[in-house]
C-alpha cells in the first residue's frame, strides 16, 4: 500500500510560469512515512491529458494518485472531468461538497473576500465530483479535495494552491496515507566527502549498494571549493524500525567512508536523520 503516483495539472507549470513546490512538499511527506513516489507527471489543463495521465498510472498499478490543481471554478479547471472520464464515472453535484463549499465561502464572507454566496455555474462545477467520492474539507480556500477508490487504488484530487493543498494533505490525507502504510520508518545518511571524484567513486557506491542492497546511495557533486572537488553521497532507506533503518544506512556509510579515505579523500561530514 506505499507505491505513489502524483500528477501536477496546469499550464502555468509548463511554461515556467509558476514553479511546482507542490510536487516537492508532497513527496518529501510520502517519503518521511514511508511511502514511495515513483513518479511524478506534469500535464497542460487539457481533458485528454488529464483523463489519460491517471488512466495509465492506474495501469502500472499505484497504489495511489495524488492530484493537484485544476479543482476551480474557471474554464480550465478540468481535473474532476477527466479524473470520472479514467474512471469511467459520471459527475454528480455531491451533498457534503456543497456543505463545505458554503462553509468556505461564509469564511470568505467574513473575511470581507466576498460580499455574498449563492451557488452559481461556475461554483457549481467545485462539487460535481465522480460518482462514489468523497468529498475532503478545504480549511483555507474553497474547492474541497475529492478522494475516490478504484479497485486497489485510492485516488486523492487536491487544489493547485499551495496552502490549500497542504491543509488537506495535512488534515485529511496524510493520516489516511499513514494508516495503509503502516509502521515504516524513512531514514537518511550524509557523507561530505572531498579530494575524490565522483567516476573514482562510481565503482564504490555500486558494490556498497551490492553489500548493502536495503539501502539507496546517490552521488551529488558539490563543484570544486578550496582547489578540491567535493561530493555529497546520500544514502537512504525505508524500514519497519527506527533501529533498523539507522543500523542499514550507518552500514552503508561506514563501508562509503572507507572507500573514500581508501582513495585517499576526505570525509568533512557525516550525519544521520
Amino acid at each position: 500500500m506505499g507505491v505513489f503516483e502524483l500528477i501536477a495539472i496546469g499550464n502555468e507549470l509548463l511554461i515556467g510560469k509558476t514553479l511546482n513546490t507542490n510536487i516537492h512538499w508532497i513527496s518529501g511527506e510520502i517519503t518521511r512515512l514511508g511511502g514511495f513516489v515513483r513518479r511524478a507527471t506534469v500535464v497542460r489543463d487539457e481533458l485528454g491529458e488529464i483523463s489519460v495521465a491517471v488512466g495509465e498510472a492506474m495501469q502500472r498499478k499505484s497504489d495511489w494518485i495524488i492530484t493537484t490543481g485544476g479543482l476551480g471554478p474557471t474554464f480550465d479547471d478540468m481535473t474532476l472531468e477527466g479524473v470520472a472520464i479514467a474512471l469511467k464515472r459520471k459527475l454528480v453535484l455531491d451533498r457534503k461538497a456543497l456543505e463545505y463549499l458554503k462553509i468556505s465561502y461564509e469564511r470568505a464572507k467574513k473575511q470581507g473576500l466576498v460580499k455574498s454566496y449563492e451557488l452559481t455555474e461556475a461554483r457549481r462545477k467545485m462539487i460535481m465530483l465522480p460518482d462514489h467520492s468523497k468529498a475532503l474539507p478545504n480549511s483555507v480556500g474553497t474547492a474541497p479535495g475529492v478522494l475516490t477508490k478504484e479497485r486497489n487504488c485510492t485516488i486523492v484530487c487536491l487544489p493547485g494552491v499551495p496552502a490549500e493543498m497542504k491543509a488537506i494533505m495535512k488534515e485529511s490525507v496524510l493520516p489516511e496515507i499513514s494508516k495503509a502504510i503502516g509502521p515504516n520508518y524513512f531514514c537518511e545518511g550524509t557523507l561530505l566527502v572531498s579530494k575524490v571524484i565522483e567516476s573514482i567513486l562510481a565503482p564504490f557506491i555500486k558494490g556498497a549498494m551490492k553489500n548493502n542492497p536495503k539501502a539507496y546511495i546517490k552521488s551529488h557533486p558539490k563543484g570544486i571549493i578550496d582547489g578540491a572537488s567535493r561530493i555529497e553521497l546520500s544514502i537512504t532507506t525505508t524500514a519497519p524500525s527506527k533501529k533498523a533503518a539507522e543500523k542499514i544506512v550507518n552500514d552503508a556509510l561506514d563501508e562509503m567512508q572507507k572507500a573514500v579515505l581508501k582513495l585517499g579523500g576526505f570525509v568533512l561530514k557525516r550525519e544521520i536523520d
